[in-house]
């Protein structure tokens, strides 16, 4: 391995470079993956693939945090209310 091979290797991001990663799941959470279950999943209330969705938020069906995966397939909407409670049990559930 040539010496810029390594030193890209060690000053990427500890999620690209497949080291222990220290950072919340909102700092390495994919926005590809959201634009693509929005086009996929249109907004529940509005019926757009693209744009807001009001009152609704993209939920990670298994969190970040508890080892899901960041992907179209772990996401779905839910309801502010709803994941606002889902958010409250999986923090009790699922400690980092």
């Amino acid at each position: 391995m040539s010496w810029s091979r390594t030193f890209l290797f060690v000053a990427l991001p500890c999620y690209v470079a497949l080291a222990p990663c220290l950072t919340s799941a909102s700092e390495y959470r994919s926005y590809s993956f959201k634009r693509d279950f929005q086009r996929q999943h249109p907004c529940p209330s509005t019926g757009r693939p693209t744009g807001k969705c009001p009152g609704y938020v993209k939920d990670h069906i298994r969190a970040l945090d508890c080892g899901g995966p960041d992907s179209v397939a772990n996401m779905q909407w839910q309801t502010k209310a709803a994941a606002k409670a889902k958010d409250k049990w999986e923090r009790k559930g699922c400690r980092r």
